[in-house]
């Protein structure tokens, strides 16, 4: 007689269906892991995930970084902060993973409008670069909506930059008319762009004259 799988007659397993449940079936350690990283997210902390984007694994390493005089310069990490006098100028974003062959769009967001207490305006878009070419920068993609200036004035806002990987050169047509009542989720699902391969956002709020000295 052939063994038996499952049945109530001493339910033995076939070795082979024992290797498989070992190597595919996640176990409760495994899922209880999963969920301590996603819990510990920055950006899922932040409220990125949620109110800009559903949950993504990041795929490809991004740095942005903000310059106001040759000597200074900052790069942004999830959650710091940076005064509205240091974000005056475009930041130089570089994507380091994918190759020449493969294209990259960077968008910049507020999801934050007017204040976080009260967003009814999210979002509202400050950036968008599309055609960028792995293992190169913002500088050498299509700009197609210029940089704005972060202007918060009421509260602490977010600024959200997010990469997205395009099917191919070309293929970001759908572009917004204008940058009031941006949705991020939207513009990547009119382009297909899916979900995120990477994302970073700092915190900025108007600045007094006692901050500014």
């Amino acid at each position: 007689m052939g063994r038996i799988f499952g049945s109530c007659r001493g339910s033995v397993v076939h070795p082979l269906l024992r290797v498989y449940l070992v190597l595919f079936v996640p176990s409760s350690y495994d899922l209880m892991r999963k969920e301590i990283t996603i819990k510990g997210d920055p950006l899922v902390i932040g409220r990125v995930v949620g109110d800009v984007v559903d949950y993504f694994t990041p795929s490809v390493k991004m740095s942005v970084t903000y310059t106001n005089s040759p000597t200074n310069s900052k790069q942004v990490f999830n959650g710091h902060e940076l005064f509205p006098s240091f974000v005056t100028s475009k930041p130089k974003v570089e994507v380091l993973g994918g190759d020449m062959r493969s294209f990259f769009t960077l968008i910049m967001t507020d999801p934050d409008v007017p204040g976080p207490s009260d967003p009814y305006l999210r979002e509202h878009l400050h950036w968008i670069v599309t055609d960028i070419p792995g293992t190169t920068g913002s500088s050498f993609g299509k700009e197609v909506v210029s940089y704005e200036i972060p202007r918060p004035n009421i509260g602490i806002h977010r600024f959200v930059f997010l990469l997205y990987k395009q099917r191919k050169r070309e293929t970001v047509t759908k572009v917004p008319l204008s940058r009031d009542k941006f949705c991020t989720r939207k513009f990547a699902e009119d382009n297909e762009l899916g979900l995120p391969v990477a994302c970073v956002f700092f915190n900025c709020q108007r600045e007094t004259a006692a901050r500014k000295r």
